[in-house]
């Protein structure tokens, strides 16, 4: 606290040849040492203690964010553990935990960013040019779910016009309660303890899987089985590994095909699977069928059952014996004769994430998967030959292949790859680490014109390269934006591995974009045009929107020590999972892929 200093003996505070003071300058002195100890008072109970918090320069603003120590251990903003959530406990018959993954690159923090030019003070109007302090994604979150909290509890989705809950067919229109378990890591990472609490005890209390219902294999494993293990791991509750583990094994019916590539659907019940009716003459989907394995090898990690680890390499071993045209990957595989369905490959949808988890699972596991870096290098390597051009006025953008021609059209989720080409950078063979990382800012700077390009600011879900048009949408039905994360996620990766102030000045004008065109007073929704400066809405309020959108602006504008890359790795719907430091042990099953 503040101290009074005494005068030195002989200071001329008061004429020294007064032996005593007059009731006035008695008063005075007594007003000034009131002052001066309510001041130490208030500095005392009310000013932040240092030690209760850990600053980190954003190169924007200074913030406070919880912080993920350790095994993912969050630290409170105002400094207080979390009163539910509890650290693991060793012992009780339970496997070990993964090693405990790093909290901070390299035990070095990075070197602080510059501003970006003109930053000036903080403002306090939450859609000024520049942030004051972080992104306000955690305001932008406590909405989001504040909203599902009052309207659409235990429901998949919320809509927030007509303020009730939402669901589709991916998840057989039961009460799953999707939006909890998908936002459950992004309310711990953010500190919103007590949310996470709800969300805790309503998995606990309501959660069955037990349910007649027909959901889709790819859907649940990334939003559910993913959710769960990361609410797992940063929390170390054991109720969500044992959800996770009761859902996977509904799952494994859906491999019972000719081939073992599983179906797209599955009755949770029944254990019956199918496809969807419009995939290519009954065909498996890639980026379904391709985008299970990051979850299933921690799931036999945790639990020792190697079935789930022996699936997913099926699917890889299967994948490696087959002729590729012009070393693509078509996006359709019957299950039932193992042939290629219709000749049409894409990064975007149908194909993106069976890419993104040959990448991941090289780094989830330490670096020691060479076979699925070696695929992935050799998929990049036709992707860059057949699928990536320059326009007309040399923006780079990555089209599709349709029986043997490019249409040269870039789709939303697309824009992921810009993120992936940069976390692939290094690794690349030969001395292709420099082009991979300048591929990714490319794909990212077409990206943001997609955005800039529109009236809100906000992307199309598709956009084209042709007749002179460049990065804008053609169709009607191409010109919507359901809230996806897929370019925040990239300026992320790009920000992370560059610190170029571009991206977080890019990621805080989504932010002011979706803050201002999406947000309802019931939570955030979708817009059908973003030429339109007076859009109308979807009216639902994606799971992904609080699992991915709002997380990936939360990172960009964090430290990179909070779930630094070296020790987590992100699955398709941004939960993170710690990479396995196996050292010379091997995973149940393993043994098999020598």
């Amino acid at each position: 606290g503040l101290r009074i200093p005494a005068p030195a003996p002989g200071a001329a505070s008061f004429p020294h040849h007064r032996a005593t003071l007059r009731l006035s300058e008695k008063f005075i002195l007594l007003l000034i040492l009131g002052a001066f100890i309510t001041l130490c008072f208030g500095a005392f109970f009310f000013l932040p203690d240092g030690s209760k918090h850990k600053r980190f320069d954003l190169g924007l603003e200074d913030v406070l964010i919880p912080h993920v120590d350790g095994m993912g251990r969050a630290g409170h903003p105002d400094g207080e553990e979390p009163r539910g959530p509890a650290a693991p406990r060793e012992g009780g018959g339970r496997p070990a935990p993964p090693p405990r993954p790093r909290t901070q690159a390299g035990g070095r923090r990075r070197r602080r960013p510059r501003r970006p030019s003109g930053q000036g003070e903080a403002r306090q109007d939450p859609r000024s040019e520049r942030p004051a302090g972080a992104c306000p994604s955690l305001q932008m979150m406590k909405h989001a779910w504040d909203s599902y909290r009052q309207y659409g509890w235990g429901h998949n989705e919320l809509k927030p016009l007509a303020r009730k809950g939402h669901s589709t067919n991916i998840f057989g229109n039961s009460q799953m309660g999707a939006t909890i378990v998908d936002a459950l890591d992004t309310l711990f990472m953010m500190g919103l303890h007590d949310e996470f609490r709800d969300g805790q005890a309503w998995i606990e209390q309501n959660l069955d899987f037990s349910v007649n219902a027909e959901v889709s294999v790819f859907e649940v494993n990334i939003r559910f089985i993913g959710g769960l293990l990361a609410a797992y791991y940063l929390s170390g509750q054991e109720v969500f590994k044992a959800k996770a583990v009761q859902l996977a094994e509904k799952l494994l019916p859906a491999f019972n095909t000719p081939t073992g590539i599983p179906w797209a659907m599955v009755n949770l019940k029944s254990g019956v699977g199918r496809n969807w009716g419009w995939a290519s003459a009954g065909s498996s989907i890639l980026a379904e069928f391709g985008t299970l394995h990051m979850e299933f090898v921690h799931l036999t990690y945790l639990t020792g059952n190697p079935a789930y680890y022996q699936k997913v390499m099926h699917i890889r071993k299967l994948l490696a014996k087959m002729e590729r045209p012009n070393g693509l990957y078509p996006n359709y595989l019957n299950p039932r004769t193992g042939r290629w369905g219709q000749h049409h490959t894409s990064v975007g949808g149908l194909g993106d994430s069976f890419y993104e988890y040959l990448l991941k699972a090289w780094l989830m596991s330490d670096k020691t998967d060479t076979e699925a870096r070696k695929t992935y290098d050799d998929a990049v390597e036709a992707i860059e030959r057949h699928l990536i051009r320059k326009s007309n006025s040399g923006l780079t953008f990555i089209g599709e292949w349709k029986n043997g021609h490019l249409e040269r059209k870039m789709g939303h989720l697309t824009c992921f790859a810009g993120g992936m080409f940069a976390l692939g950078a290094d690794g690349s063979p030969g001395d292709k680490a420099g082009h991979y990382l300048q591929l990714g800012a490319e794909i990212a700077h077409t990206c943001h014109e997609s955005y800039d390009r529109t009236v809100l600011k906000l992307g199309p879900e598709a956009f084209k390269f042709d007749s002179g048009l460049e990065a804008v949408a053609v169709r009607q039905n191409e010109k919507y934006y359901i809230l996806r994360p897929e370019v925040i996620e990239t300026y992320w990766y790009m920000w992370r591995f560059t610190h170029d102030p571009k991206y977080r000045q890019w990621g805080w004008e989504a932010t002011q974009a979706i803050d201002r065109y999406c947000r309802v007073s019931g939570g955030f929704s979708g817009v059908k045009d973003v030429y339109s400066s007076n859009p109308t809405y979807d009216d639902v309020q994606q799971s992904f929107f609080l699992a991915e959108t709002l997380k990936y602006l939360y990172l960009l504008f964090s430290s990179d020590d909070l779930l630094p890359l070296d020790s987590w790795v992100f699955n398709t719907e941004a939960h993170p999972l710690p990479v396995l430091h196996l050292g010379n042990a091997t995973l149940p099953g393993s043994e098999s892929r020598r």
